[in-house]
């Protein structure tokens, strides 16, 4: 594996901080669908969600370069998105949701 492989993996691993099943049970919520930026149907954020949870379950050795790619755009979300934290409880706030269908419980 290249030194940037490595490095998109171990960003990925320390910002998602969900399990894939939690992750599965947290899209199936009524909360989980009703989060985020839609493009057309389903929110950009469950999509990638649903592809977060292929990789979890997938071996290192079987992810792709798309993988990768969609694993740089999981980490620069999260952390953009941590950055605009909002002020007082966040237990039920957009904000969280949005964070957790991108496999990041802030609240962990």
């Amino acid at each position: 594996m290249s030194d940037d492989r490595q490095k998109v993996a171990a960003e990925f691993g320390e910002a998602v901080n969900m399990s894939a099943k939690e992750l599965e049970r947290w899209l199936a919520s009524d909360e989980s669908r009703d989060a985020g930026q839609r493009d057309g149907g389903e929110s950009v954020g469950h999509e990638s969600g649903r592809k977060i949870v292929k990789l979890l379950q997938m071996r290192k050795s079987d992810w792709t370069d798309q993988d990768y790619a969609h694993m740089r755009k999981v980490v620069g979300y999260i952390r953009r998105h941590l950055a605009q934290r909002p002020s007082g409880d966040v237990t039920e706030t957009r904000w969280r949701y949005s964070l957790m269908n991108w496999g990041h419980d802030p609240l962990k």
